[in-house]
């Protein structure tokens, strides 16, 4: 097992990247707070010693008030780490040391990572370790994680002082409380109530912090002994509001700041320049946060985005459908007439191939957003865009989550169902879950791209961003709506760090953006493939004997065509599919679905979009290879699109508006009911999500259709 380490510290103090450094592990590290929701493992091997290294939750105190506090307090008392290294931003230090003081008064081994030494050198911060060490009573080590400086030295100082047990911190909190402080010790260790698991001291300042879940545990372990400690509390707490206006946490925390500040006024941290100069990130926010203008750089910035993506990725986007029909072509040429001919062609190559087709633009899609978020600019849009998120009933900290969610088109439902547990508010955190799968998830991307390419090849990007507009506006509508009824609930206050602008590497980048490529790469490979399988099964079975269609050998696939050369068999391959499960149900929901512009092909492709969105644009690919259009055209699906009856912008632009709005994948769905509690909200959104979805495409398809005569 070796050494255990569990890596502790604020959001943005570089606790992941370190976790990277250490481990190997190549998991994604977002420039904003709350990219680390659950606890991550890895192995690391320093000379002769062996680590064990758990990444927990960014956190800014070990209070219950969240659910990173909770998970990363559980871990530590529950697993009993050899080491917390706690890893403090040296550019903000003050603000750091607060989490560093709460794990010494748990009596927690701790050893300081002072991160971000180079950043702080910028600043013109120059910070004395040996006399940080000293004052504070543990180890000090000075990093750069984002380059791996320090590590050598971090593991040797861990692997030093992993068995040696510190005492716990005692900090003065003034007259008052430590008078109540002493009394509620003596009581907490004659009755050995909680001690089996914290110290009494803490404990008993958990009690003035009035601590939820240590609250909870007392209630539970000791009836009687839990009610005098909350006598203590609240007697205690009349006391200061009577004499000094203020409560016990409030003073605890003064207090805290106070030992803080006292440590660094002793020669600790000094400064070679004027500390109110302005940062160059604080010069560059006056422009990009600004009130007006920041909102409408935002915009360009996303156009801009979108231009790059459609612009540079047409080219190898062109070679990967070049690649997939002359594979076709080849299986075509060398397996005989039948069913694995179809399945070959038809089922996985028109099928999975018309996913992996769009490879090139989610890379370059990827690429973007990596640099966005790895420079420090999405956490400016989170902090741009809370305002406007207040007005329709969310928290600050939702913006987080829809753009993890794909809030500017690739990311992932199901992560961003998750991020919204770093809300506080039961409310705003439901009206969360419930509104981020309308992002332009990573999963939407591919049908969005084929669309797009195919009836509005002219102004991409600008489309595009208009896409994205939609989403946001329909997401905060729901939101609002949700809010006003359902949902009814007070807000929360939001504050964020925004932390400072950085040169994002480029080993950063590609890392980000592989990971993000690969990870669509695998499941086209494997879950996409598994339903495209599926749904060609479905759109071939049952099959029409001879008496109807002629030879069923030869239905639906090229070598057919190209015998019969004519009408008559691409008729036969229609009926065929007609006549399978697949489109039987296409054309029992087409009735309804006509009025969106919807036919009973597009239907199968939307019924297996349930499962999962990119499975929209495999079904298109075959079902418009096994249906009526000419089975040899080696076109692209894009061109085969453009020349089948019914096919134009609006329809396209229909379709376009019912993927934005309709359910949810089915992982993501399960996530909402995991998160949410209930299986109830799960079907709800699937539900919901369809019928508003049907009803705004609905909506557009007929107002547009009426105007344009």
């Amino acid at each position: 097992m070796g050494i255990s380490i569990a890596l502790a510290g604020n959001p943005n103090s570089g606790k992941t990247t370190l976790f990277n450094v250490l481990t190997g592990a190549r998991q994604h590290v977002g420039n904003y707070p709350g990219v680390t929701v659950e606890k991550k493992q890895g192995q690391c091997v320093s000379g002769t010693d062996e680590f064990h290294v758990v990444d927990l939750p960014g956190t800014y105190s070990l209070s219950a008030y969240s659910l990173e506090e909770m998970v990363a307090r559980d871990f530590i008392v529950k697993e009993q780490p050899a080491m917390v290294v706690n890893i403090v931003d040296a550019s903000n230090l003050e603000r750091n040391l607060y989490l560093t003081l709460q794990f010494m008064e748990m009596g927690t081994p701790v050893c300081i990572a002072l991160n971000m030494m180079d950043v702080a050198k910028k600043r013109g911060i120059d910070i004395d370790i040996e006399k940080l060490s000293a004052l504070l009573g543990v180890p000090v080590v000075p990093m750069v994680a984002r380059t791996g400086k320090g590590r050598d030295d971090l593991l040797k100082t861990v692997a030093d002082h992993a068995k040696i047990r510190t005492k716990s911190l005692k900090i003065s909190y003034g007259r008052d409380i430590d008078q109540t402080l002493d009394e509620m010790v003596e009581k907490i260790s004659s009755e050995n109530f909680l001690t089996e698991r914290y110290l009494p001291r803490w404990v008993a300042l958990k009690y003035l912090e009035n601590d939820v879940q240590i609250l909870e545990m007392g209630k539970g372990q000791d009836l009687e002994t839990h009610a005098w400690l909350t006598s203590a509390a609240q007697n205690l707490a009349r006391h200061l509001d009577t004499t000094l206006d203020t409560h016990p946490e409030g003073m605890i925390a003064d207090q805290r700041y106070g030992f803080i500040a006292s440590i660094l006024k002793h020669g600790v941290m000094t400064w070679s320049r004027d500390q109110n100069r302005l940062e160059l990130s604080d010069k560059i926010d006056k422009i990009l946060t600004h009130r007006f203008l920041g909102p409408l750089l935002m915009v360009a910035v996303l156009m801009g985005l979108y231009q790059f993506t459609f612009a540079y990725s047409a080219v190898p986007v062109a070679w990967c459908e070049n690649l997939f029909a002359w594979l076709g072509g080849r299986v075509d040429s060398l397996l005989s007439d039948g069913l694995l001919k179809s399945l070959m062609i038809s089922g996985i190559i028109d099928g999975v191939g018309g996913v992996l087709g769009f490879v090139p633009l989610i890379m370059f899609m990827f690429l973007g957003i990596s640099f966005l978020e790895d420079s420090g600019y999405l956490a400016r849009m989170a902090f741009m865009l809370d305002r406007v998120f207040r007005l329709f009933g969310l928290h600050g900290a939702s913006v987080m989550a829809f753009i993890v969610s794909g809030g500017i088109a690739g990311g992932c439902a199901v992560p961003g169902v998750m991020a919204a547990r770093t809300l506080k508010s039961p409310k705003e955190r439901l009206a969360t879950l419930l509104t981020v799968p309308f992002m332009n998830c990573g999963a939407k991307l591919p049908v969005y791209a084929l669309l797009v390419a195919a009836f509005f090849s002219e102004n991409q990007a600008r489309v595009m961003l208009i896409i994205t507009l939609i989403s946001w506006a329909g997401a905060l509508l729901v939101a609002k709506l949700l809010r006003s009824t359902l949902i009814q609930g007070p807000a929360t206050p939001f504050v964020m760090e925004l932390p400072p602008y950085r040169l994002p590497t480029f080993k950063g980048l590609a890392i980000h953006t592989w990971e993000r490529t690969w990870q669509y790469i695998k499941k086209a490979g494997t879950v996409i493939l598994g339903i495209s399988i599926i749904l060609w099964a479905m759109m071939t079975f049952p099959r029409l004997d001879n008496s109807q269609m002629g030879d069923p050998v030869q239905a639906g696939t090229r070598q057919a065509a190209v015998q019969t050369a004519g009408e008559e068999n691409v008729n036969r391959a229609s009926a065929a599919l007609r006549h399978s499960i697949a489109g039987r149900m296409g054309m029992v929901l087409e009735p309804v679905t006509r009025l969106a512009g919807f036919d009973w092909q597009t239907n199968i492709a939307l019924v297996g979009g349930f499962a999962a969105k990119e499975v929209v644009v495999s079904t298109l690919g075959t079902a418009y290879s096994l249906g009526d259009v000419d089975p040899e055209d080696a076109g692209s699906l894009s061109e085969r699109l453009q020349s089948s009856p019914g096919w134009g912008p609006v329809t396209a632009f229909s379709l376009i508006l019912f993927t934005i709005f309709y359910s949810p994948c089915f992982v993501a769905v399960v996530c909402i009911a995991k998160e949410a509690g209930s299986w109830k909200w799960g079907a709800f959104s699937m539900a919901f999500n369809t019928l508003l979805a049907l009803g705004v495409s609905i909506l557009f398809f007929q107002t547009a259709t009426w105007i344009m005569g």
